[in-house]
């Protein structure tokens, strides 16, 4: 019978054909070993990968020694690496679940290349997809995280899906096969293990058949989602403007602006309290920003601007300020003063060298070209519109204490190019931020 059932749920789902070599995530619990025999009884080519995480000791390399017994027996290549888990997640700043699995992943992907595997199986079973739906519930994610486990993630397959904890072990207890239980998982250090040994026994005592029920229910919402994720890529061509940035009025024409400011802000760091709070802000004076790990976000007048956070450490501001190339020329018949906005064209005669390069500070001020009074740069940078974002990173060229250009904007008018001009010094930025 669980035969029958794993055999239908592959075909089904399309996971793998007879033709496939099948690389096995073997662990030696209960769930992977189960993968193993039955991948194998269904006539699969399966070889085995395990992972030393050096997590537990002695109980570690114990479940070494057994998946190395185990495929010998049953006649599968076997291959192992060690992973020093603990320095990896403290290097990348990661949780050791984490760090585990990325090592764990990217390896199993280098070996399928290695070996020419067609597949990765792994041993996620429906109480899994359960557990992960309750756990992106807690932790309030949108309906792309209540859907459960896909059966299918690029080279990645799982094909116990439709069975459950007690029908694996069913099924190892009728082949009288042994394997080895991980002590962590009768811990509730973790949440995955708190939702495992604590809440689910209490939903099963309201509903017996809850687990089922639940992975009916991330089933269905499977399929909802692939219609949700459909009409959030058209809303988000409505509401994203070119550079990036999203156009406020538009979003909240939407049906759901929310929903559609959560599903983008979601996936670069922004938890649901946060979008909430983000949501709130378009209906108050513009000025707020938001940070989540990666990016930034800011509330400007008619627009939620989004870009990476700087991260600390990233050198200072006279560090990280545009590099000019300068070029001192003699004025001929027929020159013509260059228009970029990244160029600048001066009277070389007017200005004190050496040039500095520094970002602009309150109460600075020049004189635009084209104006004969002088102008607060403040002021000035408002009343185009700059963002709080671009004004942060506005860089101006000096001349002793007087501002002689506004990059990427007008020069001062005092060190303009006039018909008496006999020599220009032209600037040009090479890496404006």
């Amino acid at each position: 019978m669980f035969h029958h059932e794993i055999d239908k749920y592959i075909e089904e789902k399309q996971l793998l054909t007879l033709r496939d070599r099948v690389l096995v995530a073997l662990s030696g619990g209960a769930d992977s070993v189960a993968l193993l025999r039955v991948l194998l009884a269904l006539g699969y080519r399966c070889e085995a990968a395990h992972c030393n995480f050096h997590l537990r000791g002695e109980e570690s390399n114990r479940d070494e020694q057994f998946v190395r017994e185990l495929c010998r027996g049953l006649g599968v290549a076997l291959h192992v690496t060690h992973f020093d888990t603990t320095a990896y997640a403290a290097r990348h700043h990661v949780s050791i679940e984490m760090a585990a699995r990325e090592m764990r992943y990217r390896w199993f992907e280098q070996l399928r290349q290695e070996r020419e595997m067609s597949v990765i199986a792994v041993a996620h079973h429906r109480d899994d997809s359960v557990e992960t739906f309750l756990l992106n519930l807690v932790r309030g994610a949108g309906i792309n995280g209540l859907k459960g486990i896909s059966p299918k993630n690029g080279a990645i397959v799982r094909p116990l899906l439709e069975v459950n904890r007690q029908d694996i072990l069913y099924y190892l207890q009728h082949l009288q096969q042994p394997y080895v239980t991980d002590s962590t998982n009768l811990q509730d250090e973790y949440m995955r293990n708190k939702i495992r040994l604590n809440i689910l026994p209490m939903l099963r005592e309201l509903n017996p058949s809850v687990s089922e029920s639940i992975a009916e229910t991330a089933a269905r919402l499977g399929d909802v989602s692939l219609l949700y994720n459909k009409e959030i890529e058209a809303g988000k061509r409505r509401v994203m403007r070119e550079n990036g940035s999203i156009d406020i009025p538009r979003l909240m024409e939407e049906v759901a602006p929310g929903a559609l400011l959560f599903e983008i802000l979601h996936p670069l760091g922004f938890n649901s309290v946060q979008v909430k709070d983000v949501f709130r802000s378009l209906s108050a004076q513009s000025g707020k920003r938001f940070a989540s790990v990666g990016w930034e976000v800011l509330r400007d007048r008619t627009e939620l601007i989004i870009q990476p956070r700087k991260q600390e450490g990233g050198g200072t501001p006279e560090e990280n300020a545009p590099r000019l190339v300068m070029e001192t020329v003699e004025v001929t018949p027929g020159f013509v003063i260059p228009k970029d906005k990244d160029t600048a064209c001066l009277d070389a005669d007017k200005l004190v060298q050496p040039l500095t390069v520094r970002k602009w500070r309150k109460g600075d001020k020049f004189v635009p070209f084209g104006m004969t009074g002088k102008k607060n740069i403040s002021d000035y940078l408002t009343d185009r519109k700059y963002s709080l974002f671009q004004k942060e990173n506005q860089y101006v060229v000096c001349s002793e204490d007087k501002i002689v250009w506004l990059i990427g904007e007008r020069s001062d008018n005092r060190f303009r190019v006039t018909e008496d001009t006999r020599r220009v010094l032209i600037i040009q930025v090479k890496n404006l931020p």
